[in-house]
């Protein structure tokens, strides 16, 4: 997910602006298509789930870059991250809730701080949280996909200059090859490194880094999963692999050259984060510059354009949205009175349209299970179950409107046939303005065929 960023500080706001542009449009997408009803179906095999990270609910952290950052008021961090909602202590119940939507697979990161929280010295707890926590995912019927790096690392990466450091290259690998000889033959899908344009973003914002480090970082980061890939493969063969890409709307060249442009050939499916669009109509994203994700008007038909450019550009690889969800301020309903249903079945009716003209499809998972912290603040709330984190001290999990819409969506493989997406397309789409600023606008078929 991507955090809440704050202002640059003086000393780097130079090398913060390319990115800071790119983020007030994050995960942007384009605009139009017919409001024609879609007859698709999500075909048998489909992947529903539901993701989340291991930091930003776990709670009970122990020392990290990041629960630093928290702790000395990194800049955009506005709350403590006390404990977050407790993932750690309540899994258990939190995995009864995902089995209850019906999904088929549950993301969450194992966390390199929680494993190695001291150079060499591996926490038996830890593992056996993680080990347990694993087997529960399965005991309740889903399939575990698996995060090495979201964003997180051990305060002692961090104190030998964390991606600076030739070092952390070698170290991350080895606990990479260790959790993953753990954890083989349990069908897991493996991610490496989350988002790795906001990865970088949110170092160069919060830590702080100079240009000349956050381009170490990015050599870093495809060098580490290009090795990674390769060692996967070779520990768990039947394993798929790749690193989800934050989408981000006309300049996400930029995006995409932190990590993508360079692993094509060491991906086994196009993991895709959409969550804002952008088109002629409608430049609200730029509220991202300052954290006021719930003020940026969705554009659920520019997941349509997003889908077909990246199954463009790999045709031989499916697609699976690994994130993708609505914040609201707080778990207070949107003025506009556009609720996280319409949100969710808009959204996944664009997706039905993109399968109808040839996208292969893997699976999607909705960001997020429950609330939690979202890098620096409570505030934005994505959960399915919402959870007060900063005022109820039980944390209990209260379930929003979409809770009955995803399930019931499951249960029938898409939205509605005939359904007529809440939100009208916006006029000329930012990602394919030919299509969209001139009026030429794609017609389903009237029968789905699942794609080869």
């Amino acid at each position: 997910m991507f955090g809440r960023p704050g202002r640059a500080r003086p000393a780097r706001l130079l090398s913060a602006l390319t990115l800071s542009v790119a983020l007030a449009l994050v995960a942007a997408s384009p605009a139009t298509a017919q409001d024609k009803p879609s007859t698709v179906k999500f075909p048998q095999g489909f992947l529903w789930g539901v993701s989340t990270s291991g930091f930003q609910s776990e709670g009970s952290f122990p020392d990290s870059n990041w629960t630093r950052y928290a702790e000395e008021g990194a800049n955009g961090v506005e709350h403590p991250y006390g404990d977050s909602v407790d993932f750690r202590h309540r899994y258990p119940s939190d995995l009864k809730l995902a089995k209850g939507l019906g999904v088929d697979v549950f993301r969450t990161s194992i966390e390199w701080s929680r494993i190695e929280p001291r150079r060499g010295h591996r926490d038996p707890d830890a593992i056996a949280y993680y080990d347990d926590l694993i087997r529960q995912i399965k005991a309740n019927g889903m399939r575990p996909m698996l995060t090495l790096d979201h964003w997180v690392y051990p305060g002692w990466v961090a104190d030998q200059g964390a991606w600076d450091n030739p070092r952390t290259q070698e170290d991350w690998l080895r606990n990479a090859e260790f959790v993953v000889n753990r954890y083989k033959d349990q069908d897991v899908i493996w991610i490496t490194f989350n988002e790795a344009s906001a990865y970088i973003y949110k170092e160069l914002t919060t830590r702080p880094m100079n240009i000349g480090q956050m381009l170490t970082m990015r050599d870093a980061l495809i060098k580490t999963h290009r090795a990674a890939y390769d060692m996967i493969h070779r520990v768990d063969p039947e394993a798929m692999v790749s690193s989800n890409v934050a989408y981000g709307t006309a300049i996400n060249g930029i995006f995409d050259a932190a990590l993508f442009n360079d692993v094509t050939d060491k991906l086994d499916f196009i993991g895709i984060d959409y969550y804002y669009g952008a088109n002629l109509e409608n430049f609200s994203a730029v509220y991202a510059l300052t954290g006021e994700f719930w003020k940026i008007d969705p554009e659920p038909e520019g997941l349509y354009y997003v889908l077909k450019n990246y199954q463009r550009r790999l045709p031989h690889l499916p697609v699976y949205i690994v994130e993708h969800g609505m914040p609201t301020d707080d778990g207070k309903p949107r003025p506009d009175g556009y609720t996280r249903t319409d949100h969710l079945r808009d959204h996944l009716y664009w997706v039905q349209r993109a399968m109808a003209e040839g996208v292969k499809m893997m699976g999607y998972n909705y960001w997020s299970l429950t609330d939690n912290y979202e890098w620096g603040s409570y505030r934005p709330r994505f959960g399915l179950y919402t959870v007060d984190v900063l005022t109820d001290p039980s944390l209990e999990r209260r379930p929003t409107d979409a809770v009955p819409t995803y399930r019931s969506i499951i249960a029938n493989q898409g939205v509605p046939s005939g359904y007529v997406p809440v939100r009208e397309p916006g006029w000329c789409s930012i990602e394919d303005p030919i299509a969209t600023c001139f009026g030429t606008t794609p017609t389903p078929p009237a029968e789905y065929r699942v794609p080869g």
